[in-house]
């Protein structure tokens, strides 16, 4: 009976997130809310963490789970021009990867830190496949990818990741204002001249990923 009332109570409150967090934040795309209606984001969150709050989960470390706000909002750009073949670059547990799952995109979820993940990616993740390696390296062996989404705000996009891509394809990030935590911008990322032409999509807060954080720079002055 506590159960059946545990997941009542959960269903209630993936459908007051949707209709008050996300659907309110410029997500009209009935793919990321059906999803996100559908898909349990407690087991994605640590044990106790209040998954359905207008907040970054902390995993530790320096890592979080999105808000569920950002989270809809680059799945949203994500599935824009309908991707067939993606790749969420530090998918954590694996809710955004299987967000995009739900949508019929092949997701490839790539994650360096074993701690992260809650098994829920292997009971939700339809039509995703979970690989470990380096976040900086991206994962060649699973690509060309239609569109590459970055987890976690970055100070820059890496290179590598351009020759990761299709022709068409695309990145989606939030690029972290200094490289700092704090404000940042959503970016749509096409690789241009050796680089990557961007088009801003929205300005949000958003936590770095510390695997790109950059290192602090020490200047000396003379005495």
């Amino acid at each position: 009976m506590q159960h059946a009332r545990e997941l009542e109570r959960n269903t209630v409150e993936r459908n007051i997130m949707v209709d008050c967090q996300v659907r309110p934040n410029h997500v009209s795309d009935v793919r990321v809310s059906g999803a996100m209606r559908a898909l349990p984001r407690e087991a994605f969150a640590p044990a106790g963490a209040n998954a359905y709050a207008d907040a970054d989960i902390p995993l530790g470390q320096g890592r979080y789970l999105f808000n569920p706000s950002l989270t809809a909002r680059l799945a949203q750009a994500a599935l824009a021009g309908n991707p067939a073949h993606a790749l969420v670059l530090g998918s954590g547990a694996g809710y955004l990867a299987a967000l995009l799952g739900a949508a019929g995109v092949a997701v490839v979820a790539l994650e360096e830190e074993a701690r992260l993940d809650t098994g829920a990616l292997a009971s939700y993740g339809q039509n995703a496949e979970p690989v470990s390696g380096p976040l900086a390296a991206g994962w060649p062996a699973g690509g060309p990818y239609d569109v590459i989404v970055i987890e976690g705000a970055v100070p820059e996009i890496p290179a590598i990741l351009a020759a990761q891509l299709t022709p068409a394809g695309r990145v989606v990030a939030v690029l972290a204002d200094g490289g700092q935590d704090g404000i940042g911008r959503a970016v749509l990322a096409e690789p241009a001249g050796g680089g990557y032409a961007t088009r801003r999509l929205f300005d949000c807060t958003a936590r770095l990923l510390p695997q790109f954080r950059l290192a602090p720079i020490f200047s000396f002055s003379g005495i």
